[in-house]
């Protein structure tokens, strides 16, 4: 199977193997700005793809092709000038981005009445695509509201990047093992808006699943 092939047929595989695969190479990046801006480039493209891949209408295609393509933009910009004005406006429109992105693959999920395989893996993707919607949305907050959040190290630093994701991971999962900790109130609405969102995501995908039983005539077990 060809890397095309393999887009075109399974773009949210594609797309959460990228994520996953981000986790574990943006610590060796995290000193290099150009080297973050690449792979950031190249994961938004896999997103892209996906949105295009799973989009129900056209209006979906071009919702991400207006937000994708200043948000290309703004990747590089932010890399060769960081200033708070330029992080901001990247981390909105990232922000935005990727939350309209898990939009689109739970529409994809809950189009018909039969999984397919690039559909299971679409919700492992969106739930991925939400957490990355919430870190930019964190880097954005201590952007406006400086000082939201705290952790053991630097705490009067603003958090990293990485930190932000894995605050953002850990509330998603409802694992509560970040050392990141939101301190002002802002802050702490978006936090408890992503715990929510996790509840809610945990919700449909466990409804998901059950209406597709309930279809095949499994729902019940029968007695031994």
């Amino acid at each position: 199977m060809t890397p095309r092939h393999l887009i075109t047929t399974y773009p949210c595989a594609v797309l959460m193997v990228v994520q996953l695969t981000s986790i574990l190479v943006y610590p060796f990046l995290d000193g290099e700005a150009l080297g973050r801006a690449l792979f950031s480039v190249v994961s938004v493209v896999a997103v892209a793809l996906a949105v295009y891949a799973v989009r129900e209408t056209p209006a979906l295609t071009w919702v991400s092709i207006i937000l994708g393509a200043p948000l290309l933009v703004l990747t590089f910009v932010e890399a060769a000038v960081p200033h708070p004005a330029v992080v901001l406006a990247s981390g909105a429109v990232h922000a935005l981005f990727y939350y309209y992105t898990a939009y689109a693959m739970i529409r994809y999920m809950f189009d018909d009445d039969h999984a397919t395989v690039d559909e299971v893996w679409a919700t492992g993707a969106a739930f991925t695509v939400l957490a990355w919607g919430f870190a930019y949305t964190y880097s954005v907050v201590q952007i406006i509201w400086p000082g939201s959040f705290t952790a053991g190290v630097d705490p009067d630093q603003a958090r990293t990047w990485m930190e932000l994701l894995f605050l953002s991971v850990t509330t998603l999962t409802s694992t509560g093992l970040s050392d990141v900790v939101p301190l002002l109130p802002h802050a702490r609405s978006f936090v408890m808006l992503e715990q929510i969102a996790g509840m809610l995501y945990l919700a449909l995908v466990v409804a998901r699943i059950g209406a597709l039983l309930a279809r095949r005539g499994v729902t019940h077990v029968p007695k031994g």
